[in-house]
């Protein structure tokens, strides 16, 4: 069963039609091709009606929608003879962060990304993607490993934010997210960022401080989610929508600010619908800009990096 959004209710009735008819038709003579054509092309007019003009907190809802690929999804789409490297030496293993060594289009790279996890059961085991202090320090780890092997390192970021619990703070979660980024500066390798679902604080950037940060659509990047934004500043999480409007978290506004490098089209109708063309998609740009990467005089890449961060917010 399809989970349709508020909005898109106005699809949810078309499909519904165009089940009736086909179930209706199932094992008789009647002919409706030209009746489902129509209909067909009219789901698709709506779609680019409605997702030509989402506001910022549809964006959000498109970018947390449950059929939205997951890293799981690209891991298994996009990369051959994937081996998870678990644990940070040190506490344990987080799952919602998932990283290891991979072959991308023929290339070795390591890849690390948020997995939300399917399913109550899978978003339970995977804390919905949000990562304990063991998670960044696993990506330390990994991203050292890279610089060793002198291999790519391509991240996958999709999470609300690094989970705030009293025993995540207890084992220094601000210091592990901010050594992820020390870790991500100090890559000598080409870097390569996706935000693919959610973008929330510093647990994104800790993934995302890269060579280039690639952002798909309908994805959404941000400092904070405006639930907490909402709940700051008018002490209420009901204000959410006025959050989202000033956030600028789209990756049209991201784009304009220079916080991301390129915004990566979705299929009509978002990722959910037809995650595999997505996938493939985003896959096609990570290619065509790790060459570019690789290119590159290597030797001045640490800098160009740091100074690419350092010159957001300037005038």
């Amino acid at each position: 069963m399809s989970t349709f959004l508020d909005f898109e209710k106005p699809v949810a009735e078309l499909e519904g039609k165009i089940k009736e008819l086909r179930h209706s038709a199932d094992g008789g003579d009647v002919n409706i091709s030209d009746e489902l054509g129509k209909l067909e092309a009219k789901v698709d007019q709506v779609l680019k009606q409605i997702y030509g003009k989402l506001s910022p907190w549809q964006k959000i809802q498109v970018a947390r929608h449950p059929d939205r690929p997951h890293f799981s999804n690209y891991i298994e789409t996009l990369f051959e003879d994937f081996v998870e490297l678990c644990g940070d030496r040190a506490h344990g293993n987080d799952t919602a962060l998932v990283g290891g060594i991979a072959r991308f289009r023929g290339r070795s790279v390591f890849v690390i990304g948020h997995e939300k996890g399917s399913g109550t059961d899978g978003r339970v085991r995977h804390n919905f993607g949000m990562a304990h202090p063991e998670g960044y320090r696993k990506t330390t780890r990994l991203m050292n490993l890279a610089n060793h092997y002198n291999l790519p390192v391509l991240t996958f970021v999709d999470t609300p934010g690094a989970y705030p619990g009293v025993e995540a703070e207890e084992r220094g979660q601000s210091e592990a997210i901010a050594r992820s980024i020390e870790a991500s500066l100090r890559l000598e390798v080409p870097f390569v960022a996706s935000i693919v679902g959610e973008g929330g604080s510093g647990g994104a950037v800790a993934l995302a401080t890269a060579d280039r940060v690639l952002m798909l659509e309908h994805a959404v990047y941000s400092v904070i989610s405006p639930e907490g934004c909402a709940s700051i500043l008018w002490r209420s999480a009901a204000r959410a929508q006025d959050a989202a409007d000033a956030l600028k978290l789209t990756a049209e506004d991201l784009l304009a600010l220079k916080v991301i490098d390129q915004v990566v089209d979705e299929p009509l109708g978002a990722a959910h619908r037809h995650p595999t063309t997505a996938i493939r998609a985003l896959g096609d740009e990570i290619e065509r800009t790790l060459l570019q990467l690789i290119s590159e005089q290597s030797g001045s890449r640490r800098l160009r990096r740091r100074e690419k961060f350092l010159a957001m917010g300037r005038a």
